[in-house]
């Protein structure tokens, strides 16, 4: 389909090329730095000695100054990173930075935090299912009530991972002449 405007012809083909979808090119990047942020703020209460949604004893977590200020702290901090990265894969500030520098630690990210997302719940399956069983150190801990906030958690990790992942591979795409999504294409 041809159309003149002002004197100039353009195809419908061209100006589907020249603007893909926002909403699919952005949707893993906002839903990872959502899920980051997730993991954050619970982390941040906790270092400031509020127990919901801990997965677990609150009273027995580590409560030494080290040992909090980096379950809590720095972990709350990293996960804001994660967040600020997440959106630079995505936002048009973030395509001033080159593509290596967000989108290969990114994906090395996802991979990590998929593979401990899945590996909790294969573990899970193995404690249900009898085939292994919790060392005893550990024992008292899987039992508290608490414990199935892990569930959660979990579960927001293989978000974060699996669309962090996404948002990642997209990223580096985009940067490849050529490709289906590539801006420069």
């Amino acid at each position: 389909m041809e159309t003149v405007t002002a004197g100039f012809a353009t195809t419908a083909t061209t100006a589907a090329k020249a603007s893909p979808p926002a909403r699919r090119r952005t949707w893993p990047g906002y839903t990872a730095a959502v899920a980051a942020l997730g993991y954050a703020a619970p982390h941040f209460w906790w270092g400031a000695g509020v127990a919901a949604m801990f997965p677990g004893d609150f009273a027995s977590a580590p409560r030494d100054n080290m040992e909090a200020a980096i379950g809590y702290w720095v972990m709350g901090a990293v996960a804001v990173f994660g967040a600020v990265l997440s959106l630079a894969l995505v936002s048009p500030w973030g395509r001033r930075i080159p593509a290596a520098l967000t989108a290969v630690p990114a994906g090395l990210a996802s991979i990590g935090m998929t593979l401990w997302g899945f590996t909790y719940f294969a573990m899970q399956y193995l404690l249900a299912a009898g085939r292994v069983v919790s060392a005893p150190a550990f024992a008292a801990k899987d039992a508290h009530p608490q414990a199935a906030w892990g569930l959660f958690w979990y579960t927001l990790f293989l978000l974060w991972g699996i669309t962090l992942g996404i948002a990642a591979w997209q990223r580096l795409r985009d940067r490849v002449p050529g490709t289906p999504d590539s801006r420069t294409s």
